[in-house]
């Protein structure tokens, strides 16, 4: 049977990470696929691996180290996930995106959710960023709903609107990050999908005409909690690869362009995110 988290579990987690930390995290980002790191610049850092923090998930992905970096970056006290896990690991929904709400009971009031993604859009380019303005949600829409089963109240409403999912001003805020830096940014809906396989030619299609610019396997999920627990959300996407929208094509997505892909992307993302930061 699925682990459906309560409020005692996280309750459990908040426990563990003030036990080792007096940081007082006002800030969270959540860095995806090759994007870790970022964790490095943080200022007096405590690190804390998954592992040891009660019912936590542990992710088993190359390029997600699975440790939570709590210090101070641009003045800001933040806590870092270096990593993330997905639901194609085998968690439930619930849990994977279990350290949200502990985020948020430890004080968090900002979210900021980074991955790697594969470009539908045709103008896109690999290690490009994209601001996510919008999300289509598909894993959701298909019953796999991070709010199914009994609500809390404590941390939101039974029927959550998600009219406004992206918070309209910090989308400002890296808009003008990203052209003060120079670095190529698009505007875009990012379409959440279950994973692991990469998208067939067809699929890929069908993504484009709902109106996705940007295709992964995360984020979506870990958006609903974070507004669900009253949280400001801010998601950037970097372009990873270009999605293959032909089945004669030569090429092929992999892990490795992924990661690769990072290299490339980790020194944008991390002047957008640290600009961003300092303007708070």
């Amino acid at each position: 049977m699925d682990f459906i988290p309560t409020r005692e579990h996280y309750n459990e987690a908040v426990a563990a990470i003030r036990q080792a930390t007096a940081v007082q995290p006002k800030v969270a980002i959540v860095l995806g696929s090759g994007l870790s790191a970022l964790a490095e610049a943080v200022q007096q850092p405590v690190a804390i691996d998954f592992g040891d923090i009660p019912h936590f998930p542990v992710s088993s992905i190359p390029g997600h180290r699975g440790r939570l970096v709590l210090g101070e970056l641009e003045g800001q006290a933040v806590a870092v996930m270096q990593g993330r896990t997905h639901y194609y690991e085998g968690y439930s929904i619930q849990h994977v995106t279990l350290p949200i709400r502990v985020l948020s009971l430890l004080g968090v009031e900002t979210l900021i959710l980074t991955n790697a993604a594969g470009g539908l859009n045709k103008s896109f380019q690999a290690a490009d960023l994209m601001l996510i303005v919008d999300h289509i949600n598909l894993v959701g829409m298909a019953g796999v709903n991070p709010l199914r089963g009994p609500n809390d109240p404590e941390f939101g409403p039974r029927f959550l609107d998600m009219s406004k999912a992206y918070d309209r001003e910090l989308g400002r805020l890296a808009w003008e990050a990203a052209a003060a830096e120079g670095i190529p940014m698009h505007r875009g809906v990012y379409v959440g999908l279950a994973g692991p396989t990469f998208e067939t030619p067809a699929e890929i299609r069908f993504l484009r005409l709902l109106g996705g610019d940007a295709v992964g396997m995360s984020t979506t999920s870990e958006t609903v909690v974070a507004r669900h627990c009253g949280l400001r959300v801010l998601g950037i996407s970097g372009v990873s690869n270009v999605a293959i929208d032909d089945p004669d094509s030569a090429s092929e997505a992999s892990h490795e362009e992924v990661l690769a892909a990072g290299a490339l992307m980790t020194p944008r993302m991390t002047a957008v995110i640290r600009r961003v930061l300092a303007h708070l």
